[in-house]
């Protein structure tokens, strides 16, 4: 059974670094297909700058012409709260106990990941690949919290074997692009000029409904 990657996080807006994180874990693992999820209201930060309707849309622009890349709204289109967790006990009630998931995750993401709703039980729902820089101390076992490495020990792979449905780590180099949504959002509200940081078919969005003009 083909494994399927799954990516959340704002887009706010999306970028080239989301892109080629999808796109190289995609190629690592042999995913199928990722499925891009932007939050609707996340619980572990400030709520996003631009409405869901336009993020959602700048990721469909974003991903247009990739046949592996898929956007799923269901956590915009939840009202309440919108919780990984719940996000992924939905995909696998809907695609069966047995299809391989992988939750893709930037390292500062998954360093965070003891304060996130039922965090443990992401384990029970899918694997977990993270997203390393080269050379980041970080992800060192000494610089992990400490239910968070007992848990690194028990369940990091050395290569990503996609057939387990879920329960193992994966820490993947990627290449260092060093792009933020918040430095293009800076950028973009003191008029300068953010092309080659993402799409073309994004920035067009952005400059046709004037989005981060201000700070």
């Amino acid at each position: 059974m083909p494994p399927i990657g799954i990516f959340g996080g704002t887009f706010d807006p999306i970028h080239f670094g989301h892109l080629r994180l999808a796109e190289e874990m995609a190629a690592a693992i042999g995913l199928s297909r990722v499925l891009f999820i932007p939050a609707g209201q996340p619980p572990h930060r400030g709520a996003p700058r631009t409405a869901a309707a336009h993020r959602l849309e700048m990721v469909r622009r974003a991903i247009a012409g990739n046949p592996r890349f898929e956007v799923d709204a269901r956590e915009i289109q939840r009202p309440e709260l919108s919780y990984t967790v719940d996000t992924l006990a939905a995909l696998r009630a809907e695609l069966g106990n047995e299809q391989p998931l992988w939750l893709l995750l930037g390292a500062d993401a998954f360093l965070g990941l003891p304060g996130w709703h039922q965090w443990r039980r992401l384990f029970d729902l899918a694997n977990i690949a993270v997203a390393a820089r080269s050379g980041a101390q970080s992800l060192q076992p000494d610089a992990l919290p400490d239910e968070l490495k007992h848990e690194l020990s028990q369940r990091q792979q050395a290569a990503g074997s996609a057939a387990c449905p879920a329960g193992s780590v994966l820490l993947r180099q990627m290449t260092p692009l060093g792009i933020s949504a918040t430095a293009i959002r800076d950028t973009l509200a003191r008029r300068g000029s953010a092309r080659y940081l993402l799409p073309d078919a994004v920035l067009d969005y952005i400059h046709e409904h004037q989005l981060y003009l201000y700070p």
